[in-house]
């Protein structure tokens, strides 16, 4: 059978398309002032965190948020499979598409998708199919891949977007996750990608982040769902991140920390139309 793979889109507007200057890049978020302010050491596997919910924007803008993620994720050390899921912003696909096999290619390297834990997630949900050209041309994925390229040599990941965002299908695919992960003994760590208020002004992105970031470290899927609905929130993940907090619920998960959230203003100085950024541990 020919080798599926995925080349990346972003590369070169989102994120730096030279090796070199993506890896000078992903170590500037790290040092930035947003940032952790250090560069991650990976330590042995420890089981701490479920799950993370990571910003998506190309990475001058919110890569310094997302580092705060990945340096938790290095701490922690490798698991076996990072489960990525993120919104469909091209409309693309089915209702939950998953790229069941193959590679993922970016300027650092290529990246193995766990095939078996990608099948056995199909089997175990009622929405979930295999379509490739949801991928295609969706960023929210693809730009967690260099981070986790730039702590780890050798991982697995199984790719999923969503375009049907609500509690049922959001529960469904947590409830597969769990399952599958399961009947495989695959240790894994789910990152749910995800932007929160999009073009809002400052003070406005603080406030309806804040709520909704409330809800996400009390593990309320439903409550995250009505918050985004009932204030207009633009957050464009909510069905990856709802996915997580239902998924870290039927694992026994206990609750999330906020380890940085800033806007788009914070970066550039623009705080007229923002668009916030969240790095959260779900553990």
């Amino acid at each position: 059978m020919r080798v599926l793979k995925r080349i990346p889109v972003v590369a070169g507007s989102f994120y730096e398309s030279s090796p070199n200057k993506l890896t000078s890049m992903i170590n500037w978020c790290f040092t930035h002032e947003l940032g952790p302010g250090k560069l991650p050491v990976v330590g042995s596997r420890s089981k701490e965190s479920i799950g993370y919910v990571v910003p998506h924007a190309g990475y001058m803008y919110s890569g310094p948020i997302a580092a705060h993620a990945y340096y938790r994720i290095a701490a922690e050390g490798l698991p076996d499979t990072f489960i990525v899921l993120g919104p469909n912003h091209t409309g693309i696909g089915t209702a939950v598409s998953i790229y069941d096999r193959g590679i993922w290619s970016t300027p650092l390297g290529d990246v193995e998708v766990d095939s078996d834990l990608a099948s056995e997630i199909l089997k175990h949900s009622n929405y979930v199919d295999v379509n490739y050209d949801a991928h295609k041309y969706e960023h929210s994925i693809e730009v967690q891949l260099p981070f986790l390229q730039y702590l780890f040599k050798n991982f697995k990941i199984v790719p999923i977007v969503i375009a049907y965002q609500v509690p049922e299908i959001a529960k469904d695919l947590a409830r597969s996750l769990v399952n599958a992960s399961r009947k495989l003994g695959r240790d894994v760590v789910v990152l749910a990608s995800s932007d929160m208020s999009h073009y809002e002004p400052q003070s406005v992105a603080y406030e309806k982040d804040r709520e909704v970031l409330e809800r996400i470290v009390r593990l309320k899927p439903e409550e995250v769902f009505e918050v985004v609905n009932e204030r207009g929130v633009s957050m464009c993940g909510v069905g990856p991140v709802m996915t997580l907090l239902y998924y870290a619920n039927l694992l026994g998960g206990s609750k999330g920390e906020i380890l940085k959230y800033a806007t788009s203003g914070d970066i550039t100085g623009d705080l007229d139309a923002v668009v916030g950024y969240a790095a959260v541990r779900i553990f």
